[in-house]
């Protein structure tokens, strides 16, 4: 990769992306660099953490007491109030970043992930990589979306690239395993449900009869009713209903639709039916619900 392409990139990079904020983490940027002959340099250190890309070149990195050999592919990263120096004969060609976490703006988690799991003291400091190593392939993507300033979405592709690219080093460099992290509660739905939901939900006007449900999947009627009763722990049948009825309380109380109407686009054979199963749902029938919470927030009565 000749980096003298790049070198403007750093530019944009510096004016666009400067404050990564996402997932209860808040990361400042202090600067990003694209240096394709990098010589010595005199002992120094930072309060922030900088990570290296050598992406050609050779030359050495000291850290402390410690004296590393560089050579293309190689990552580094320089540890806040750690004292440290990069030399080089002939120039390394160098991509860099310095950035540390903003901890009033981030979650206890993340302050443990960067604080407290050792990461200001871990032993990883020169690391090799590839070039299908994620965070190579980010890094480069990364430069190449600097050049298309032209386009839509730019500073948003900047902003994700280089977040994406934040994470994937400290993959690299924080020793810090997934099992360590706090389980978070997950919604285990299998993507079968998910997609069969998603159908009858922007379908609700047509009959929804099993069969014919099922067969848009093509799986049996049988199996289909047993993914919702597995997973939902309702009918088949209970929860279209339930869908129907949700969509018809929305619509009494965000439209001016007429009972009729309404009774049609929720997909029930006839008004007297429909209200019928709404009164017996909601505790009301629609003309009175209407009046009851139409100047109500709420849009959402009872879910699954």
């Amino acid at each position: 990769m000749d980096l003298s392409k790049f070198i403007s990139g750093k530019i944009y990079l510096n004016q666009y992306v400067h404050r990564l904020e996402q997932n209860g983490s808040s990361f400042h940027l202090h600067y990003w660099g694209v240096m394709p002959k990098h010589y010595d340099v005199v002992p120094h250190k930072h309060s922030f953490f900088e990570i290296c890309f050598v992406v050609d070149g050779e030359g050495y990195y000291i850290d402390g007491d410690c004296t590393y050999s560089l050579q293309k592919n190689m990552m580094f990263l320089s540890k806040p109030d750690v004292l440290h120096q990069i030399k080089s004969k002939d120039g390394l060609a160098l991509l860099y970043v310095a950035f540390e976490l903003i901890e009033s703006e981030s979650s206890e988690e993340w302050i443990e992930i960067i604080r407290e799991r050792e990461t200001r003291k871990c032993s990883k400091v020169v690391v090799p990589v590839s070039d299908d190593t994620v965070s190579t392939l980010l890094w480069k993507s990364l430069l190449l979306q600097t050049t298309k300033s032209g386009q839509v979405f730019y500073e948003e592709m900047l902003t994700n690239l280089a977040y994406s690219l934040i994470l994937s080093l400290l993959q690299i460099f924080v020793p810090y395993s997934h099992n360590d992290r706090p389980k978070k509660s997950v919604e285990m739905i299998s993507p079968l449900l998910r997609q069969a939901k998603l159908y009858i939900c922007d379908n609700l006007e047509s009959p929804l009869k099993l069969p014919d449900v099922a067969r848009q999947f093509h799986i049996s009627d049988r199996y289909l009713s047993r993914i919702f009763a597995a997973e939902l722990g309702v009918s088949y049948s209970e929860f279209v209903q339930n869908e129907r009825i949700q969509r018809a309380a929305a619509l009494l109380k965000t439209t001016d639709l007429s009972i009729r109407d309404i009774s049609i686009k929720t997909g029930f054979k006839t008004v007297h039916y429909f209200t019928r199963v709404f009164h017996t749902v909601m505790g009301s029938p629609p003309r009175v619900f209407r009046l009851l919470y139409t100047d109500s927030k709420t849009t959402t009565y009872t879910e699954y």
